[in-house]
């Protein structure tokens, strides 16, 4: 990486240190330490970063993007170390249609696996694992009445709230 790569990298991660309340410019401001304490790592690599001598280790990027609220693929972009290209956004590979593909539809969850880069010899155990955690199809149907029952509620009480006010003559 370049310098003007890292300095470009550390002036926007000082930004959003800044925007989230860390007081990383005062010398007893202890933003420094609470935002290396707050994300597990060394207060030294957050120093080391901010003084642009070096750029922080994958571990220590994936720690700083979950506290500081933004995508490691984000932070591994901006940093330099992929391209977008390298790094494909799992977003644009679900929203975008495939030929032959019905778009809008879920996903099965061995394209999930295979977006998340689970190794062909274990996708069996994680379709399996996954399915655990959602739910039947019938539990599916039941919550989708369920869901229409509330919007059509949601719809009647905003007409007789829209009906019961008063108008202006």
């Amino acid at each position: 990486m370049t310098n003007q790569g890292l300095d470009a990298f550390a002036a926007w991660v000082e930004d959003l240190m800044r925007e989230r309340g860390y007081d990383i410019d005062s010398p007893r401001g202890g933003g420094k330490s609470r935002i290396a304490d707050e994300a597990g790592v060394h207060r030294a690599a957050v120093t080391r970063l901010l003084q642009r001598q070096s750029m922080p280790d994958l571990e220590t990027t994936r720690r700083l993007a979950r506290v500081l609220g933004v995508p490691v693929r984000a932070m591994l972009i901006r940093s330099g170390r992929l391209t977008a290209e390298e790094l494909a956004d799992p977003h644009d590979y679900l929203a975008s249609p495939s030929p032959g593909a019905d778009f809008g539809r879920r996903p099965t969850l061995e394209e999930v696996a295979d977006l998340l880069g689970v190794p062909a010899d274990r996708r069996e155990m994680f379709v399996r694992v996954v399915e655990q955690f959602l739910p039947s199809e019938a539990e599916a149907e039941v919550a989708q009445v369920h869901e229409a029952r509330e919007v059509r509620a949601d719809r009647r009480v905003l007409v007789e709230t829209a009906a019961a006010a008063p108008t202006a003559d």
